[in-house]
């Protein structure tokens, strides 16, 4: 029987990269709290990550002359402008608290990602060596 990872880890691969490009936005949207005109960005996280999973079709190159598989979906999803509750005066969308909400947020979400991998590599390795020692 041939171990496949996709089927062992699931979502979480996908999950785990997407959390990471999200906690990037999320950080320059608080890095630009205080620039004039500057607008909060987030990713929408359950449409990018649907868009993520794999298909029973993939597209691999085996020849330097192949084309390219297409570009991560993550890339190819638009960002999406947060609507602020209280606007400021400077066109600035950026509110600090709800963004490091969101930041810290995304950093539990992506921890649970990574606890659930390490538990199944952890089970893998167990079943691999047989469990008893």
């Amino acid at each position: 029987m041939a171990l496949n990872f996709e089927t062992a880890l699931g979502i979480h691969p996908q999950a785990l990269v997407l959390r990471e490009q999200r906690g990037e936005i999320l950080a320059s949207n608080m890095a630009n709290a205080d620039t004039p005109g500057y607008k909060a960005r987030d990713l929408d996280f359950q449409s990018v990550l649907k868009k993520t999973m794999p298909t029973e079709l993939k597209l691999v190159t085996t020849e330097r002359g192949h084309i390219a598989p297409n570009p991560p979906p993550w890339l190819e999803a638009s960002l999406l402008y947060r609507n602020p509750n209280q606007p400021s005066i400077d066109g600035n969308t950026v509110e600090p608290q709800v963004e490091q909400a969101k930041y810290a947020e995304n950093a539990v979400q992506y921890s649970a990602s990574l606890r659930f991998i390490n538990g199944k590599f952890g089970g893998l390795i167990t079943a691999l060596k047989g469990g008893g020692a």
